[in-house]
């Protein structure tokens, strides 16, 4: 088969990856075996099998490093300078810029392309395939069986949700992909691939239990709540606010998650899997940890020991002025250091340990990509009430957050609460992955365009500046794959 016709990405092989045995669910190895058909024949196979859907999603929010933070919080007003290579332009949403197909070190090169996804989502269609075929009689019972088989549904979801929020229109495929067979094919439109996830979530819930097996895997494996979370968001994300209120809904009254301490342990979210965490990307054991992740970029001594100097992507001060304009904020106090000078930072991933290898000292952080949490839900219910303009609902949970917080309540007016909430997730989910998607929310609901700086003004947005283009290699790749509307002229 000519390479030409692989569709999506450039190698994309069989779709399992397969796991060696160990001990921890996701500290399992990946193993190239195209011979599928020696596999899928137990449940541990089966197991493994999930493990791979989550390694590969976690590959995929890391690739170049930062991607989960570089899509979600860099082209936001929560920084003023990123001192990285392609860090400014990702920043100023300059995603047009050339990079060469031998240049494929280079973040923006790696950063428009889809393939790491793909991968997840093959390996998730592989799962929800095989999986029911296996016989489940030793050591294993049906509700196992069944929670694998949701598992599987929701990393095939949430991958797409993932990337059509990031580049719209996405090929859409739901069987896994030999080689052998692959064949190309355009994007599908954004509706469908929503209409995708929401069906898949839909056939995810009745398999997934609330609660976890084991507490070892709470919040990085997917259980009905993180299923509904994530439903939750689809149905903000299309503006459809009345089943966003019942999926939220859904996790706050069954899902069993309570809010951490913010004048104690508030720190303890991003290690990981606190009582607050739905679903997160498991980086805090010992063989997970993040050298070159988002703590490397956002800390300096004494936090991060190995730079002396200041943080390499520099916060926006007046951002950070605005947002946490009461100084008796419990987060404002907790999550940050060196607020009042030029170069503050944000402390949330500044969980290190240190390495010596050629005599050199290395950070390695250990802390969590932390996706969904309560806070994060509450806040969602209240965005959907305010949009449903059920104000004096809406205040409630709004209201809940900042009192954890240590805030007094909001004293504003209705017609700026729906504002007032996406503030307040600003200042609740500070470089969590969530600014940049919340502001689209904004522009979409109020037409209040806010991304800061010259990033995108109200005329780019309408015309779609807000998805990422397409690296031109995989254009070249597949000719049925259009450019991103925006950048088609520039590109």
């Amino acid at each position: 088969m000519k390479s030409s016709k692989i569709f999506i990405i450039a190698t994309i092989c069989i779709g399992s990856l397969l796991f060696a045995s160990c001990k921890k669910f996701l500290d399992q190895e990946p193993i190239s075996n195209p011979a599928e058909v020696n596999y899928w024949k137990t449940a541990s196979d089966a197991e493994s099998g999930v493990a791979g859907c989550y390694a590969l999603l976690r590959t995929a929010l890391n690739n170049k490093t930062i991607a989960y933070y570089a899509y979600g919080d860099l082209p936001t007003d929560q920084f003023s300078a990123v001192g990285s290579e392609d860090g400014q332009d990702i920043s100023n949403l300059n995603l047009s810029i050339g990079v060469p197909a031998s240049a494929d070190y280079r973040p923006m090169y790696g950063l428009r392309r889809w393939d790491n996804f793909y991968r997840a989502i093959d390996q998730a269609s592989s799962s929800i395939r095989n999986i029911p075929k296996i016989d489940f009689t030793t050591g294993q019972n049906g509700a196992t069986k069944n929670s694998l088989i949701g598992e599987a549904y929701f990393v095939r979801a949430f991958s797409y949700f993932y990337i059509s929020r990031v580049w719209g229109d996405v090929p859409l495929v739901t069987t896994e992909v030999a080689a052998e067979n692959a064949v190309n094919l355009p994007r599908a439109s954004k509706e469908a691939v929503m209409a995708q996830c929401i069906s898949d979530l839909k056939a995810a819930i009745p398999l997934l239990q609330y609660g976890y097996s084991s507490t070892t895997n709470r919040a990085i494996r997917a259980n009905r709540g993180a299923a509904w979370a994530l439903l939750a968001h689809i149905y903000a994300w299309q503006q459809n606010y009345t089943e966003c209120l019942a999926a939220t809904d859904s996790v706050i009254t069954r899902g069993q998650y309570s809010l951490v301490n913010r004048a104690s342990n508030y720190l303890s979210i991003y290690k990981g899997q606190s009582t607050e965490g739905i679903f997160e990307i498991s980086m805090n054991a010992q063989n997970e940890g993040a050298i070159n992740g988002i703590a490397r970029y956002t800390t300096k001594a004494p936090y991060n020991t190995t730079n002396n100097g200041n943080a390499l992507y520099t916060l926006n001060t007046t951002t950070l002025t605005e947002l946490y304009s009461d100084t008796t904020d419990l987060r404002r106090k907790n999550s940050f250091a060196f607020l009042g000078t030029t170069d503050p930072i944000c402390i949330k991933y500044a969980n290190f340990q240190y390495s010596t290898q050629n005599n050199i000292v290395i950070p390695i952080a250990y802390n969590n990509i932390i996706v969904f949490r309560l806070a994060d839900i509450k806040l969602l219910q209240a965005e959907a009430l305010a949009a449903l303009n059920r104000f004096a609902e809406a205040k409630a949970p709004l209201n809940e957050i900042r009192n954890a917080a240590g805030l007094l309540a909001y004293d504003g007016t209705d017609d700026n609460l729906f504002k007032a909430i996406i503030d307040e997730r600003g200042r609740e989910l500070f470089l969590e992955g969530h600014r940049y998607y919340d502001l689209v929310r904004l522009a979409k609901v109020k037409q209040i365009y806010a991304f800061g700086g010259t990033r995108m003004s109200e005329s780019q947005f309408l015309r779609g500046k807000y998805y990422w283009p397409v690296d031109p290699t995989l254009i070249a790749l597949n000719s049925l794959i259009t450019q991103t509307p925006f950048w088609a002229s520039s590109m």
